[in-house]
């Protein structure tokens, strides 16, 4: 994942994959940031979630999991990241509900990826949010959350969901990451120029619906 992205800088904690990740998670997320007039790009553990820097509660971040690319650069709750931190989130594949089969009325859960098992990466926006409860000098006082950007969904997927996630394919990456890119048209422009993904769907069991379930079964076709 990290030689995927070419990351300079790994920090987050080396560990198992998730097969089941839910809002409010902690997951390994891209961008850059600006060190001694260098950019470097991260690999950096992030809550899912956003939390704007000007919020008095972080529980806001439960109701910003994702951000509809057609207003990020207008919303309040995004227009600032969308602007100077920007993100991406790798992953393999991803999980959406779909309409009952027939005969049922529970809604169907599908796994989504790129048809040559390829990673994936997800536009996404950060926010570093103050702790006021903490001292300045602590070094827990910034927390790390981001939200994924989401799209009308097309091809494949748009019988499944009317969204899907801003899928960024390999020289998108660099343009969306770079954190000197800070105009409004320049962003718009860049999320113009994202070309439609091309997914394949597949029918999986309802074990993913808990999110304490976890483990590649739950990526397994169903019978």
């Amino acid at each position: 994942m990290a030689r995927d992205l070419d990351v300079q800088q790994m920090l987050v904690d080396a560990g198992g994959p998730s097969w089941n990740v839910a809002p409010t998670n902690v997951v390994p997320v891209a961008l850059e940031r600006v060190e001694d007039d260098e950019i470097v790009r991260q690999l950096r553990a992030v809550r899912w979630g956003l939390v704007p820097s000007w919020a008095k509660d972080p529980a806001i971040g439960s109701r910003l999991i994702n951000a509809r690319a057609e207003t990020i650069t207008d919303k309040p709750s995004f227009r600032r990241a969308a602007l100077a931190r920007r993100a991406v989130v790798p992953m393999d594949g991803y999980y959406e509900w779909g309409a009952p089969q027939a005969g049922s009325k529970r809604k169907t859960p599908y796994y989504l990826r790129s048809p040559d098992k390829s990673p994936l990466a997800a536009a996404g926006l950060y926010e570093l949010w103050p702790d006021p409860a903490k001292d300045k000098d602590d070094p827990e006082r910034w927390k790390w959350t981001f939200t994924v950007i989401t799209t009308t969904a097309t091809d494949s997927t748009g019988h499944i969901h009317d969204r899907s996630p801003l899928l960024l394919p390999a020289d998108p990456v660099d343009a969306w990451l770079n954190p000197t890119v800070t105009e409004l048209d320049d962003v718009r422009d860049l999320l113009a120029a994202v070309p439609e993904p091309h997914l394949v769907p597949r029918q999986v069991g309802y074990d993913v619906g808990n999110v304490r379930n976890d483990g590649p079964h739950l990526v397994d076709p169903v019978a």
